[in-house]
């Protein structure tokens, strides 16, 4: 029996002990993790590219400035539409442009709406293009279609892949209108501009 109870005490004993230190772990205080944030998104940036095809609308402004009392100013709207190449920094492109406007040249003519045909090269800054374009103008007027020269420069900057604004401006030369020789006719454009890229 003497044999019993030793077992049983030092049972007793171990058992004691070993509660008492996993009480004793018990009162620490739980160990405080930090939470765990998912990243934030990261905003895709606007790719530079300018390869592709476009096509948008025009608002602005015309003033002439013709022979004698041949001069005016109006407001003008019309859309665009051409095909851009990026080179990576050099870009290079062609575009058909049409103005509708009712400008008055003094009481003598009016010029109904300009349509220009471009070729333009400018420079890859990214979500920015700087460029020079030239080409042929052809003005419906009230004696006769007139077809002169323009060059300029203009600007578009794309607010995501697919849409761009900018802005263009163009000064116009037209020889002998209505066919009266030195009757010649020098036209500025102003446009504002936004597109759509394909």
């Amino acid at each position: 029996m003497q044999r019993t109870t030793k077992i049983s005490s030092l049972a007793l004993t171990i058992a004691t002990a070993m509660g008492g230190t996993a009480y004793a772990g018990s009162l620490a205080d739980a160990p405080v993790e930090a939470p765990v944030y998912a990243p934030a998104p990261i905003a895709q940036p606007v790719v530079g590219d300018w390869t592709g095809f476009y096509t948008g609308l025009n608002l602005g402004y015309a003033d002439v400035d013709g022979p004698g009392a041949f001069d005016g100013d109006d407001m003008s709207y019309g859309f665009h539409a051409g095909y851009d190449y990026d080179f990576g920094q050099f870009v290079l492109g062609g575009e058909l442009e049409y103005d509708k406007t009712d400008l008055d040249l003094g009481g003598n003519a009016n010029i109904d709406s300009i349509a220009r045909a471009k070729i333009k090269g400018g420079y890859d800054l990214g979500n920015t293009l700087v460029y020079a374009t030239a080409g042929a103008a052809r003005a419906d007027t009230s004696f006769g279609d007139e077809t002169g020269k323009f060059a300029g420069v203009g600007v578009a900057y794309k607010v995501t892949d697919r849409y761009t604004v900018g802005a263009e401006l163009l000064e116009h030369r037209f020889d002998d209108l209505g066919g009266v020789a030195g009757a010649d006719a020098d036209a500025t454009t102003f446009n504002l501009r936004a597109s759509m890229r394909f």
